[in-house]
């Protein structure tokens, strides 16, 4: 047995031993095994991160503040959740701020940094990005006068901001720059440390959704310089929780919008309200998760290694992808076509056939994969496809070779039968 076959051996191993972790995994449909190529649009909960939140349901929810045990141990999930969440993204606790979810974040961010706005200075948005990252910027510049630029992309280069243009969006009056580190509809990654250095050194802040990057790579929040990043649990196998990471100075001098008996800094000024504590036990477990994955002396040195080996994973299943569809008839990949400068998410332009078609043929077969624009409003209008939307597939770390496999098998007979 070559070197190469047992590195494949011991992946596949560790992928049966991660899946066995996920109970939906287990999942049939019609008698076909699941096979959850749906990971952009929200990835299933290990088994671990379902105990938690149903053990912190158990032994009583109470709110903070109060003088009795459930109050106390809801302060401490709060304040685990805030470590783990600060491992993850590379930051410190008091800079991660949670929500609902990314979009009801970035529209509480929106109205705060626009008060600041001037008519006549302006914002640069990204045509890539989810639309829970553009609609609250463009509706916080028509209310207070101020002009939307475009940081486009190239189709014809893997729908790759165009950042050429970058200098020509810029100027002493741009007041932010938003920005995608990675496309949830194409899988294509963003340069955001261009964009962030750019940015800054026009004087203008900086907003990142990292929502579909962070079950994929490392997030290090100091190393990409941004004011602030968001992203949402589910997309890393935790619950339905929104963080956001803001730069400590930012978000202290720009808490306007809360009750009178918050805290007027830190974190909790943006928290309005009580915080779902079953919710944020599962964030803890989810990043406890994926640190598990690797090997260190901290969590955080746990997650660059796990991230590691998630990589050459993710990396193996897209190469599997691209040898099994790259060459096949009836659409073509929207993105970039080799594995580097991407997640294993592909985004396929169907001829003859509607994708919505395919995505049921393939649902009824076990199969779960996404038919539409994914809310990248923007990207698909850039590309002429608004009308008829794209196939997606997306894997994360717990997909397999075989699923892979599966969805090529039964994505060319879908084609070949109409």
């Amino acid at each position: 047995q070559g070197h190469g076959d047992g590195a494949a051996g011991h992946r596949r191993t560790a992928v049966d031993m991660n899946r066995a972790l996920f109970p939906a995994l287990r999942r049939t449909v019609n008698g076909f095994p699941a096979a959850y190529l749906d990971a952009p649009g929200g990835t299933q909960l290990p088994e671990t991160v379902i105990n938690a939140m149903a053990e912190a349901a158990r032994r009583g929810l109470c709110n903070t503040g109060g003088y009795f045990p459930p109050s106390a141990e809801a302060e401490e999930i709060v304040s685990a959740a805030r470590l783990a969440a600060a491992d993850l993204l590379g930051c410190t606790p008091r800079e991660v701020v949670f929500g609902q979810n990314m979009t009801s974040l970035t529209y509480a961010v929106s109205r705060t940094l626009s008060r600041s706005w001037e008519p006549g200075s302006n914002i640069v948005l990204s045509r890539s990005d989810h639309d829970g990252n553009v609609t609250p910027w463009i509706q916080a510049a028509e209310d207070r006068g101020v002009q939307v630029r475009w940081l486009d992309i190239d189709p014809r280069d893997g729908c790759r901001h165009d950042l050429s243009r970058l200098h020509q969006v810029l100027d002493e009056r741009t007041r932010l720059v938003a920005a995608t580190l990675a496309s949830n509809a194409t899988g294509t990654l963003t340069d955001v440390k261009g964009i962030v250095d750019g940015a800054h050194a026009a004087g203008a802040l900086t907003y990142l959704d990292a929502v579909h990057f962070a079950p994929h790579r490392l997030v290090d929040v100091r190393e990409i310089g941004s004011s602030f990043l968001v992203c949402s649990a589910y997309k890393f196998f935790g619950p339905h929780v929104g963080l956001l990471y803001g730069d400590e100075r930012i978000l202290d001098s720009h808490a306007h919008f809360r009750l009178r008996p918050t805290p007027a800094i830190g974190p909790e000024a943006w928290e309005p309200g009580t915080q779902p504590y079953a919710h944020l036990a599962g964030i803890t477990a989810a990043v406890d998760y994926i640190a598990s994955l690797g090997a260190g002396h901290s969590r955080r040195a746990r997650l660059v290694d796990a991230f590691g080996r998630i990589g050459e994973h993710e990396a193996a299943l897209a190469s599997r992808f691209l040898s099994r569809l790259g060459d096949a008839d009836g659409f073509r990949i929207v993105g970039v076509h080799g594995v580097d400068g991407r997640t294993p998410t592909f985004a396929l332009d169907i001829k003859r056939v509607s994708p919505h078609a395919v995505a049921r043929k393939l649902g009824d077969q076990g199969i779960f994969v996404w038919s539409g624009h994914f809310y990248a409003w923007e990207l698909v209008h850039r590309l002429g496809l608004d009308k008829k939307g794209l196939l997606r597939v997306g894997a994360v770390h717990y997909n397999s070779e075989e699923e892979v496999d599966r969805f090529a098998d039964a994505l060319v007979q879908c084609l070949h039968s109409g």
